[in-house]
């Protein structure tokens, strides 16, 4: 006879830790199927007949309020199935606050809210929490639970004291098989107390459903069709290792050549202002590889903006659309880099060639089907996708000194040799060039103070409500300077006053792009068993005389608001890799302290793989698509936090917070967050002043319910100073 293996249906309420949850729920029942749904795909009618299919469904958590129509979904329904429906169900967070209030609850506010708070729960020691001594849990939530009724049994409790007072952490139904938590048993910072109450769930789920004969049906094709795969479902197809038709790389090594990335550059003609010019820059550590890139007059350039019908291909002064018929610009781009797939370059080397540039915010937005500002297609001056596909390249191994020239092109031997000789020429020769710093005087349109302040207190008032736990608040600079350096001898500047780890010169029409980034998002290496890491920053405290790391760990680390700021998007990155590469995802370090060229950082690492054998050549790139825009820079639960931005921000954000880099075509890539950064687009036809340029810098902070407005106002002031120094200006005018 078969065992049927237990399947679960998890209810997601537009969460960002909903695939936490089913990561731990696989944990806790190592052969169970999970399939997810919304709480608003099915009508409650559609799914009380698939309801036979399922052992348990879980409830997890949500943004906004349990008796919100809009925000609960079927959920308020659930609880109301017919006896001969009934099944055993556990919700979390928002899950409990719906059980409690559709049995006669209370709802109110928590004076102090709780969002990345870690808590004692106290306990009954019974039920769900049999065998578990002490338990200490993550908490989000700012509104609160009290049941009212003798239908819902007080199993577990936070004591707030003076804050809250006793606050509900865990209930159940006396009569019906219905659980709930208020914390969040599936954050990294919950103990091992999380995975003990889902199995203590499965043991009570089952003997209920022994007890009552429950018998269920085989999950068949119709039950499929509705429903879809259970989680995760990753594609079964093992392409082979290289396509037949995929070149070589070659390569020639320098041993330490001794010029400067910078040195490099100008030889490469980087001054030629009309011509387009690629520098991924590890101008400090911890960078290690300087790549440049040594562009053909018909190197293609990838444009897209967000609603477009087709991609726009230029190659010089010839330009094609291509139709996106029956596919996105992510599908697109991952057919274009299976055909230009290469082998046999370096493997000590990140970059072979490929795809380089920027891919915006909104284009993140709308990834998640939130929209766009109506005016944008009038007012947007920008691509949202600015690539450029690079066939000849130098990296610069800052660690080992070795420079590798790099060609795509087949026999391109020619190139390889001269370009070696005129190294070598270079490396005879070079000096250090000093960045030109006679900065005219600039314009600096600084964001509006009250405005923005304002727009902070409205923040504080959506993390209050429960639509958000954190909400990354920004607003652009714009600065207006006459054009008497030019953008290279500015970026020079940049580099000197601010160099960073992920520092970039973009010059692709129709945008100048100058980073001094200090947050590298996601990197993947190269199939098969890519593994994918996101490096999120929260926390920073400036090097000053008397600020060692231990003195900087005991700032960040002892700060409950930084710790907090780090821990939402730690879960909430946890969350976007396990949707993409299922159960492997892991926590590699936690808010650890890292030494930067001007300030000590908190940094968490994040890793996800496939399953062992996996050999698909675009999980990082499907791991991209579905992690923008990055969590550092919008808050969670991400979807909510995003609309909510979108109505506080007064435009778009453009190439801030969108992010920058590459994707290699021997199947890597490496793409770091697009702050401590300036842009500029140029229009045509040309309105504004020939004489004047006009440049946007973002800066903006981490709204919480623990915010100042007023100390936000000031961090958002800190951050623009890094980049208005290339402007003659080290701190703005208020």
């Amino acid at each position: 006879m078969t065992i049927q293996r237990p399947r679960l249906l998890l209810i997601d309420s537009y969460d960002s830790f909903t695939f936490n949850l089913a990561a731990l729920c696989r944990r806790a029942i190592p052969d169970c199927y999970i399939h997810i749904i919304y709480n608003d795909q099915l009508s409650i009618d559609e799914l009380i007949p698939l309801l036979k299919h399922f052992s348990a469904i879980i409830i997890g958590p949500g943004p906004g309020r349990p008796d919100c129509a809009e925000d609960i979904g079927i959920v308020k329904d659930i609880w109301k199935l017919s006896e001969q429906d009934l099944l055993p169900i556990f919700g979390v967070c928002l899950g409990l606050q719906s059980l409690v209030i559709e049995h006669d609850g209370r709802l109110g506010r928590l004076e102090i809210v709780k969002h990345g708070q870690v808590s004692e729960i106290i306990h009954t020691g019974k039920d769900i929490f049999t065998n578990l001594n002490e338990l200490t849990a993550v908490r989000y939530h700012s509104l609160y639970v009290e049941p009212c009724s003798k239908e819902i049994e007080t199993l577990a409790w936070a004591d707030d004291g003076a804050e809250n007072g006793i606050v509900l952490m865990a209930g159940k139904h006396r009569t019906r098989p219905f659980w709930g938590v208020q914390y969040h048993p599936e954050s990294v910072l919950t103990d091992d107390g999380g995975l003990h109450i889902l199995r203590n769930f499965w043991e009570l789920a089952q003997e209920w459903s022994k007890e009552r004969g429950r018998q269920i049906s085989s999950y068949n094709t119709s039950a499929m069709e509705i429903i879809g795969h259970p989680w995760p479902h990753l594609e079964s197809r093992q392409p082979p290792s290289y396509a037949p038709s995929a070149s070589s790389v070659l390569t020639s090594v320098i041993e330490k050549p001794g010029a400067s990335i910078i040195a490099i550059c100008e030889m490469l003609g980087v001054n030629d202002h009309q011509s387009p010019f690629i520098l991924l820059d590890s101008a400090a550590n911890p960078g290690r590889f300087s790549i440049v890139a040594s562009l053909l007059p018909t190197s293609p350039q990838i444009l897209y903006s967000v609603g477009d019908s087709s991609v726009t291909l230029t190659r010089g002064k010839t330009v094609t659309c291509d139709p996106l018929i029956g596919q996105d610009i992510w599908s697109w781009i991952s057919r274009f880099m299976q055909d230009a797939e290469a082998k046999d370059g370096c493997p000590d080397v990140p970059f072979w060639g490929g795809l380089v540039g920027m891919l915006s915010y909104e284009l993140g937005v709308h990834s998640l089907n939130v929209p766009l500002r109506p005016d944008r297609m009038n007012s947007n001056p920008y691509q949202d996708v600015n690539l450029v596909y690079v066939e000849r390249s130098l990296v610069l191994d800052h660690t080992t000194g070795r420079l590798y020239i790099q060609s795509l092109l087949a026999d391109d031997y020619e190139w390889i040799s001269n370009m070696s000789q005129r190294l070598y020429s270079l490396c005879a020769s070079s000096t250090m060039t000093a960045p030109h710093t006679e900065c005219a005087p600039a314009c600096i349109n600084l964001p509006d103070r009250s405005r923005y302040i304002a727009k902070i207190q409205t923040a504080q008032d959506f993390l209050r409500s429960g639509d958000s736990y954190e909400l990354c608040l920004t607003a652009h600079t714009q600065v207006s300077v006459p054009r008497s350096l030019s953008t290279w001898d500015r970026y020079k500047v940049l580099r000197q006053k601010n160099p960073a780890p992920y520092s970039a010169y973009l010059r692709l029409h129709p945008t100048t792009f100058l980073s001094s980034s200090p947050e590298r998002f996601l990197s993947y290496t190269r199939p098969p068993n890519s593994l994918c890491q996101l490096r999120p920053i929260k926390g920073t405290i400036r090097k000053a005389p008397g600020i060692d790391r231990a003195s900087a760990e005991e700032a960040l680390r002892g700060s409950p608001k930084e710790v907090a700021e780090n821990l939402m998007i730690v879960d909430l990155i946890r969350h976007d890799l396990h949707g993409v590469v299922g159960q492997d995802v892991d926590v590699k370090q936690f808010c650890g302290i890292e030494e930067y060229e001007t300030v000590w950082q908190m940094v968490s690492v994040i890793e996800g793989c496939l399953p062992s054998g996996s050999r698909r050549k675009d999980v990082g790139w499907e791991v991209l698509k579905h992690s923008l825009p990055p969590g550092s820079m919008t808050g969670a639960p991400k979807k909510r936090s995003v609309e909510i931005l979108q109505s506080l921000e007064d435009e778009d954000r453009s190439c801030y917070s969108g992010v920058f880099g590459y994707w290699c075509v021997g199947g890597g890539g490496d793409w770091s967050v697009a702050i401590r950064s300036c842009f500029k687009h140029d229009s045509e036809p040309r309105e504004e002043d020939p004489d004047v340029e006009n440049w946007v810098i973002g800066a903006g902070g981490a709204i919480t319910a623990l915010s100042l407005p007023e100390a936000e106002w000031d961090e958002m002031l800190l951050k623009l100073q890094s980049v208005l120094g290339a402007f003659g200006a080290s701190k703005p005018r208020v």
